[in-house]
């Protein structure tokens, strides 16, 4: 999303991460997504710095400026961090089946450590950047809708209704729609700027 919000021309490549391609390995021994080669040969193989590089020259909408305060950086750290290892082992817990912790408490932990401190910025503010989005919604969103997705049903219960909202108006948007375009694992696709 930041890719497109930024007005980078790039190249999608959908990666089967069960069968992944020698050009992601030669590119990123991490072997992780995403990977982004730039047009000089250089590769960034992280969410967070790819973000910067397509937001933050020219930031002319303040989207990299915004995500800048302390409150924002900590939320993407608390995202990238504890919340990432609750919602796995909520998510998937069957790769975790050896461990003492119980699903269950994987997903309120992961509601406590991130859910909450987002609801509570959202009734101050429309957005994670105040009454404009910023690089940090787009940076948590994509985690924030896979823990939704988990127990659908249950998300619907909890009493985080400005949360809901956020993330149903991201889902509407038009960006968001741009950059879920499913491609061939085998294809490749130009994304023009929006």
């Amino acid at each position: 999303m930041a890719l497109l919000q930024g007005g980078r021309v790039f190249e999608a490549v959908e990666v089967s991460l069960r069968d992944k391609p020698a050009h992601l390995l030669t590119l990123s021994p991490k072997a992780t997504v995403p990977v982004l080669q730039l047009p000089d040969g250089g590769v960034i193989d992280e969410s967070w710095d790819i973000m910067r590089w397509a937001l933050a020259e020219p930031d002319a909408h303040g989207w990299w400026a915004r995500a800048q305060s302390p409150e924002n950086l900590d939320l993407v750290r608390r995202n990238d961090g504890t919340f990432k290892h609750h919602l796995d082992r909520w998510k998937y817990p069957q790769r975790y089946a050896s461990e003492a912790i119980a699903p269950d408490a994987h997903r309120d932990s992961a509601v406590d450590v991130l859910l909450r401190p987002l609801e509570a910025r959202l009734r101050r503010a429309l957005f994670l950047g105040g009454a404009k989005p910023c690089a940090t919604d787009l940076g948590v969103l994509p985690f924030v809708r896979q823990f939704a997705a988990v127990e659908p049903g249950w998300f619907e219960t909890l009493d985080l209704p400005s949360l809901r909202s956020w993330l149903s108006g991201w889902l509407a948007n038009p960006l968001f729609a741009a950059c879920m375009h499913k491609l061939p694992a085998e294809g490749a696709n130009r994304f023009p700027s929006l």
